[in-house]
């Protein structure tokens, strides 16, 4: 009975089944991919259709939850926000970043690494700008009187993505130490969760699901097979004992368990979290039993959890969701043959270049989930010499053929913005041809892109295709 809503970055597919329309969202705005090249009006999507944001995309983002919240305050909604930013690249308005560029940095990162002065200014600039985003939500919910009834949850998802002070813990973003797991996690709920208490006992994210449902009375079918807990009674101070608990983390390889008093990081030293956050004295000699007990369950989970990993997982990209519009195939998900490349090694807001010969192609393993008819879009680039271009599309015996009618030689952009230079790609203006209207059957198969002609030396870059329903 909830209204339902996500503006910003989903990193948990982009293809439906996996996008956020089918995963329960009624309003998705924002993009679904790990990173983004632009924070300034870039490309995003509207519930799978393309559109062109409104300014520094946090903000816009929170205009977009406000608006949310006004369309719903008289029933029950749940606005889930997940700013993009710190995440590099490091772009942030003036007014933020001009608070700390010339102002010295009283704490710093306390290990060997070093630490880019810069890069650390550009994000707390950043998380500045999400404080004050953050404050525009709250004082909202003030205003129409909500903020009694509504529970505000505030977290992120790694520690911080640069070596920079983090209170003396070991780690950052991609290292499954303290210091690259432990995150902030705020929860208000006005007149009902006391104000200002603080719960030493360990969660996890996966807390949230089980916590929201008992404290919404929304009752969960599966709850006896979810991996969280329900924190409610540590928020409401109803248990005196709580179980001790094991979380994993698990990131590239690398694993470590952390109980409520101890961590094993992947090389198997063991820590005592309450005397040692910096994870400085291995005491695995002293305690071999809770040394083996950890390692036996890290085996175990190991075995349980990653059945599937990068190597074995053969899923191809799903197309054509029979109940949904809307299905992208960006060049993230593409294999680039001939002297294509791509535009970054980091793949997820690429672009695919170079592309100077009709042998060249670039191919997506797809999954097409139901017959269909759809009209295909190519958001692309190209010099005017490749006007005139003949692009073809094909998955088995279905081809779609169309002429590049109009250039549009975009400059690589991005770079204006960056307070540090970035890891990622640059992005373009890529703008949509249509290629036609394609019959697509049920099943697996390898969907082919290449040029029939060219017209010039270069053919196009290529961004995304772009599948509509239109039977």
């Amino acid at each position: 009975g909830y209204a339902t809503a996500v503006y910003g970055k989903w990193h948990n597919g982009m293809q439906p089944p996996y996008h956020p329309n089918a995963r329960g969202f009624d309003d998705f705005y924002g993009f679904a991919s790990g990173h983004w090249g632009n924070y300034f009006s870039p490309m995003l999507e509207h519930n799978g259709a393309i559109v062109k944001g409104d300014g520094f995309l946090v903000n816009d983002l929170t205009d977009k939850g406000l608006t949310f919240i006004d369309k719903n305050k008289e029933k029950t909604f749940f606005l889930y926000l997940p700013y993009n930013t710190p995440h590099s690249p490091m772009q942030v308005p003036d007014t933020y970043w001009n608070r700390f560029k010339d102002e010295p940095l009283e704490k710093l990162y306390h290990g060997e690494e070093q630490e880019n002065l810069k890069f650390t200014k550009a994000a707390l600039a950043m998380v500045e700008n999400i404080d004050s985003n953050v404050g525009r939500i709250v004082s909202h919910l003030q205003k129409l009187n909500l903020e009694d009834n509504t529970i505000i949850i505030y977290l992120s998802d790694n520690g911080p993505n640069g070596f920079r002070w983090n209170g003396g813990m070991r780690g950052k973003k991609g290292w499954v130490d303290e210091g690259g797991v432990r995150t902030p996690f705020y929860i208000q709920w006005k007149d009902s969760i006391p104000a200002g208490k603080s719960i030493k006992e360990i969660a996890s994210v996966l807390d949230i699901l089980p916590t929201l449902a008992e404290m919404s009375g929304v009752p969960l079918e599966t709850k006896k097979a979810l991996d969280g807990k329900d924190l409610s009674p540590l928020l409401f101070g109803e248990s005196a004992s709580w179980d001790d608990r094991l979380i994993f983390n698990h990131w590239n390889g690398k694993t470590s368990v952390r109980s409520q008093n101890y961590r094993l990081d992947d090389e198997g030293r063991l820590y005592d979290m309450n005397k040692d956050l910096g994870q400085t004295n291995d005491i695995a000699m002293a305690y071999p039993k809770i040394k083996d007990s950890l390692e036996m369950a890290k085996t175990n989970w190991l075995l349980e959890t990653l059945s599937i990993t990068k190597e074995n997982d053969n899923r191809a990209f799903t197309v054509g969701h029979p109940d949904y519009q809307y299905t992208q195939l960006p060049a993230r998900d593409g294999i680039p043959y001939g002297n294509i490349e791509r535009s970054n090694r980091f793949p997820n807001d690429t672009f695919f270049t170079n592309w100077i010969s009709e042998k060249d192609s670039i191919t997506w393993d797809i999954d097409v989930v139901a017959d269909g008819s759809f009209e295909v879009e190519l958001y692309y680039t190209c010099p005017l010499a490749a006007v005139g271009s003949i692009l073809e599309l094909s998955l088995d015996n279905s081809k779609i053929a169309s002429r590049i009618k109009e250039s549009n030689d975009a400059a690589l952009n991005g770079m204006e913005n960056d307070r540090v230079p970035r890891m990622e790609s640059y992005v373009k203006e890529f703008v949509p041809m249509t290629l036609g209207t394609m019959v697509l059957k049920k099943g697996k198969g390898v969907l082919v892109l290449k040029a029939l002609e060219m017209s010039g030396e270069s053919v196009a870059d290529v961004r995304l295709l772009l599948f509509r329903r239109v039977d």
